[in-house]
């Protein structure tokens, strides 16, 4: 009675087997966090550090832009400077110059100018060609990384599914067991088919204990790829769409238009276009525009210096004056010897020159202005400007070059990732056959050696036969979405 209940069940669970198998690839939300493929996405344009970085080149970018757009715009400088010069006289041929009295100067001054070429605006479009360039770089990131974490994603979805395998069969193997040992107590069974039993079913553990350390380190090779810190438990969303149905025209048309490395290539050679245009408008004459003001304030450090220094001139005035009048009065000529004695060195002079040195540093005296242009038209430069233009030309025609050669490839990465894709979805059909095959074989299998038609060596054969079919249609199930996403990638934007 023991030996048939044990029968019973082995061929209930190896009845069920695809079932459970397809119900475990299928995980719950009750089994801990559930990332699905659009939300990995999400996540991983948001924290990817490679696609931040592309970002990055935006700012450059838009820098570089800015910078062509101010060519048009005028220089302006200004300047503040202050200084200090010891009351010392210096010397110059044997004669003292300069104040015994001890001063601070500052001085102020504001200039502006402007150039104005063709090489300038040509410069201007070629920036702003760069500029786009740099936007497809990113979309070109962006599609990278996208299918980085596609493919990852896959990985760790067909390690979950295969280590769901491993645990289906772990039990198939311990109920394999329990019926060796039930025929060896019955006696129609021998002590080496339950050691063979076992060895199989330790060999089981090991492969599902394996399996899903390989789904744990795929889970975190996929949390790195998104750019966060991977979170245990984390079970992946199995429910993936199916491929769209697309033309390889439809496909190669959109590639043409919407690939992000070939946009990126064509806006360079744009800009390597502008770049010989740059180069031969050093042919032509440009403008130069230039204005400046400046100013200065001073001040002696020691004012009672200068007060006596007013004094002493004044007194001089008035001894030279009165010496000049008295000369007058004596030939009896008209004279102003009054006003003479009334030159005096009064307290509002003084008052005016603490006032005066009370002022600095802002009271500025302006001097002239000025305001020039120059119209320049170079003649020759020994042959520099022939250089620069070959190498412009040179550039120009790589640049060409380069974007046919990517031209090329992004078709025949276009046609051959749909092919691997049409052969992935045709292999899914014969792998599936496969299994219905190794299903029925195995089933056969397990009655023949519970009526002891065939030894434990045969069903275990069976059993690895199902394995490797099962294993096979799962990797092909999950081809078929690498396909796809090669497909995407070759393209170069999602198609669903």
């Amino acid at each position: 009675m023991r030996f048939h209940v044990l029968a019973l069940a082995f061929a209930a669970t190896a009845g069920s087997l695809a079932g459970t198998i397809a119900e475990a690839q299928t995980p719950s939300a009750a089994q801990g966090t559930v990332l699905t493929l659009p939300d990995a996405l999400t996540l991983a344009r948001r924290n990817n550090p490679t696609l931040a970085n592309s970002m990055n080149a935006r700012r450059t970018a838009a820098a570089n832009v800015r910078a062509a757009n101010g060519a048009f715009l005028p220089n302006v400088n200004t300047s503040l400077g202050g200084g200090y010069r010891e009351g010392r006289q210096s010397f110059f041929q044997g004669q003292g110059i300069g104040s015994t009295n001890d001063q601070l100067n500052t001085d102020a001054s504001a200039s502006a100018s402007l150039n104005l070429s063709l090489g300038a605006l040509n410069d201007r479009r070629a920036v702003k060609a760069e500029q786009n360039a740099t936007e497809s770089d990113i979309s070109a990131a962006e599609v990278t990384v996208r299918n980085n974490v596609i493919n990852q994603y896959l990985t760790a979805l067909q390690a979950q599914a295969s280590s769901n395998l491993q645990d289906t069969l772990l039990t198939t193997t311990e109920a394999q067991l329990q019926l060796a040992r039930a025929r060896l107590q019955v006696g129609s069974g021998t002590q080496l088919d339950v050691q063979r039993a076992e060895v199989a079913h330790g060999q089981q553990r090991v492969a599902s204990l394996r399996a899903r350390n390989t789904v744990q380190v795929e889970l975190v090779r996929l949390y790195q790829q998104i750019g966060v810190p991977y979170v245990a438990g984390t079970k992946l969303d199995s429910n993936l769409p199916a491929p769209p149905d697309v033309t390889l025209e439809s496909l190669l048309d959109m590639a043409r238009r919407a690939n992000p490395n070939l946009e990126a290539l064509r806006l360079r050679e744009e800009s390597a276009r502008r770049q010989v245009s740059s180069a031969r408008s050093a042919y032509y004459p440009s403008l130069a525009l230039q204005a400046g003001v400046s100013a200065f304030t001073n001040r002696f450090t020691n004012t009672n210096l200068l007060i006596s220094q007013a004094q002493s001139s004044v007194a001089s005035s008035r001894s030279s004056c009165i010496r000049s009048e008295e000369v007058r009065a004596r030939l009896q000529l008209a004279n102003n010897l009054a006003q003479c004695e009334g030159l005096a060195f009064t307290p509002a002079q003084e008052q005016a020159i603490r006032d005066n040195q009370g002022k600095y540093p802002f009271d500025f005296t302006r001097q002239p202005y000025s305001v020039s242009a120059s119209l320049s038209l170079p003649l020759f430069n020994g042959f520099r400007r022939e250089q620069q233009i070959e190498q412009a030309q040179v550039q120009s025609r790589n640049a060409e070059n380069n974007t046919r050669a990517l031209s090329l490839r992004v078709t025949a990465d276009v046609t051959a990732a749909q092919l691997q894709l049409v052969t992935a979805q045709q292999a899914v059909a014969l792998q599936e056959e496969n299994v219905r095959t190794a299903r029925t074989a195995l089933s056969l299998a397990q009655e023949r050696y519970r009526v002891g038609a065939i030894s434990i060596v045969d069903l275990v054969q069976a059993r690895g036969d199902f394995e490797r079919a099962e294993t096979d249609r799962i990797t092909a199930i999950y081809d078929v979405q690498r396909a796809f996403a090669a497909l995407e990638n070759a393209v170069g934007r999602p198609l669903r």
